[in-house]
């Protein structure tokens, strides 16, 4: 608890596995209790990961939330959970079967990062692969499963496999339908744009900013952005805004004004009243809610990794 009674959220590093080479970690859901367990965490708290997470389900459900968005994965679906990102499991981590891969930004090679986008924020939805590519995805996965277990031959051949698996496992699942979360949708007035929310959100609110700094009118990135993201520029805004205002709340025990402040609004009630207008509840009423333990065999289980 913080000095104000909530639950604070968690920041994770990455840590190698104990006896493990270092770099990625590939583990069935036992084994990431057992490393949560070792590291003192709970896995029915929020986490703020610093790492890439990639979960996939092999039989049963799986439910968790993202950036406080929940979510249910089934048979063959998968989350990437990115670095920055709150990440919570709700249920189903003690009963269903799957795996999750580990692994800290830095440890893929530049290409390979700029090919499977990992430095995109976006909004996460699980992935279904489906008929060749699930095939694919599931071939590469059990190969890296199998070649992590394994520790055969020189240390450093096998620390280079591992690294080359999950390479094309992240390439596989990057460009699936709708990994991107509309990342690469649109037209380069989009893209330009989202590139500049993300960087300047904290600073204006404003599309007329934004189209000036980027050289188009109001309108075209309106329309750009409802036709790659199904809202106007303003809203596309407005929910970075938000998201941000979410994690502040919950991954820190800063008040309503000064997250405001940092967020660019002038005063705590415009922030208030953006953020009831928003999110239906005010910003204390979010923080207690989202600052909650989750559901009972999150409890009981009383580990995270």
């Amino acid at each position: 608890m913080d000095r104000n009674g909530h639950t604070e959220v968690t920041e994770v590093p990455f840590r190698p596995s104990v006896g493990a080479p270092p770099g990625a970690a590939v583990l069935d859901f036992p084994g990431l209790l057992a490393r949560a367990r070792s590291h003192h965490l709970d896995v029915s708290a929020p986490m703020r990961l610093t790492f890439h997470q990639l979960i996939t389900v092999r039989s049963g459900v799986l439910r968790c939330s993202v950036d406080f968005t929940e979510h249910e994965l089934t048979e063959g679906s998968w989350m990437w959970v990115r670095p920055g990102q709150i990440h919570q499991f709700r249920t189903g981590l003690t009963a269903a079967e799957g795996a999750v891969v580990l692994f800290p930004p830095g440890y893929l090679d530049a290409a390979t990062a700029t090919a499977a986008r990992l430095d995109r924020h976006t909004r996460q939805l699980p992935l279904v692969p489906e008929g060749p590519a699930a095939h694919a995805v599931r071939g590469v996965l059990d190969l890296l499963e199998s070649e992590y277990r394994a520790m055969a031959g020189p240390l450093e051949a096998h620390i280079e496999a591992v690294r080359h698996l999950v390479a094309v496992l992240v390439l596989r699942l990057a460009h699936l339908p709708g990994a991107d979360g509309g990342g690469d949708a649109g037209s380069e007035a989009f893209r330009r744009f989202r590139r500049a929310v993300e960087r300047d959100f904290a600073h204006t609110h404003r599309v007329e900013d934004y189209a000036a700094q980027l050289g188009y009118s109001v309108r075209t990135l309106t329309r750009a952005t409802r036709a790659a993201a199904g809202c106007g520029a303003k809203r596309f805004i407005d929910d970075r805004v938000l998201l941000e205002a979410k994690r502040l709340l919950v991954h820190t025990d800063l008040s309503a004004t000064a997250i405001g402040e940092r967020l660019g609004f002038p005063d705590a009630t415009v922030f208030t009243k953006f953020f009831r207008r928003r999110a239906g509840e005010t910003p204390a009423g979010f923080r207690a809610r989202a600052s909650g333990t989750g559901g009972p065999d999150a409890r009981a289980s009383g580990t995270h990794p």
